[in-house]
C-alpha cells in the first residue's frame, strides 16, 4: 500500500534540501527562530515525508538529533524545516544542540519517495534501500535507510532495533498487531570534510 506522493529529487534539489535543513538548524539554535523555506524549488511543493539527522564529527562521533515523518501531509520544504528544528531540539536526543556545536555537526536529509505497508517485513525489506517505521498501539519508532548499512546489521537486527526505538519488544515486528512500514527514500548528506553534498 503506497502512502506518500512519489518524489525523486535531482542532485541539485537534494543539495538544496540539505542546505535548507542546515539553515533551519542554525536559525533555531542561534536565534530560536523557525526558518521559512522562502522561494522553494518546484520539487519542494510535493507532499511527502522527510527526516533530518544531525551527527557530531568530534571524537568517535555520535547522533545529536534525528526527527521527521514518513507520511506526506506537509509540503516537502516545510517538512524539512520542521524535521530539522525537531532534530536540533532537546526532544530528539535529550539535549538541545548548542551554538558552539554547529561547526562540528553534519546534516543529512532523507526524502521519502515511497512507503509500503508490509505483512512480511523480513522478506520484503531490502537493506540499503528501505528505512523502517514500526507502529504498535501508541508506540512509534523509525530508523533511516542508511543505518543498517553503517552498522552492519542484518534485516532481523534492523527490524529489532526499530522496535526497540519504539519501546516495543525486539520481536514485536513479528506480531500481527504491529504495523511495519518500509520507507524508500533518497539520502543526501554534508561531507565531514566540508566538501560537496553527497547522495548516499
Amino acid at each position: 500500500m503506497s502512502e506518500a506522493q512519489t518524489v525523486r529529487l535531482s542532485y541539485d534539489d537534494g543539495a538544496r534540501a540539505v542546505e535548507l535543513a542546515r539553515e533551519a538548524v542554525e536559525s533555531f539554535v542561534r536565534h530560536g527562530q523557525r526558518e521559512q523555506p522562502g522561494s522553494m524549488r518546484e520539487a519542494f511543493y510535493a507532499r511527502t515525508g522527510a527526516f533530518v539527522r544531525l551527527e557530531s564529527t568530534r571524537g568517535r562521533g555520535r547522533l545529536r538529533g534525528c526527527a521527521g515523518a514518513w507520511d506526506g501531509s506537509d509540503q516537502l520544504g516545510h517538512a524539512i524545516v520542521e524535521a530539522a528544528i525537531k532534530a536540533a531540539s532537546g526532544d530528539s536526543c535529550g539535549s538541545e544542540v548548542e551554538p558552539k556545536e554547529l561547526e562540528n555537526i553534519t546534516v543529512s536529509v532523507c526524502i521519502v519517495s515511497n512507503t509500503v505497508l508490509t505483512n512480511d517485513p523480513l522478506e520484503d525489506l531490502e537493506i540499503g534501500t528501505h528505512g523502517v517505521a514500526v507502529d504498535g498501539g501508541n508506540a512509534h519508532g523509525w530508523l533511516y535507510p542508511t543505518v543498517p548499512v553503517e552498522n552492519g546489521w542484518s534485516g532481523a537486527e534492523f527490524l529489532s532495533r526499530a522496535c526497540r526505538k519504539a519501546k516495543l519488544s525486539p520481536t514485536a515486528w513479528q506480531d500481527d498487531d504491529t504495523m511495519v512500514t518500509l520507507i524508500e527514500g533518497q539520502v543526501f548528506r554534508e561531507r565531514a570534510d566540508g566538501g560537496a553534498v553527497e547522495e548516499l
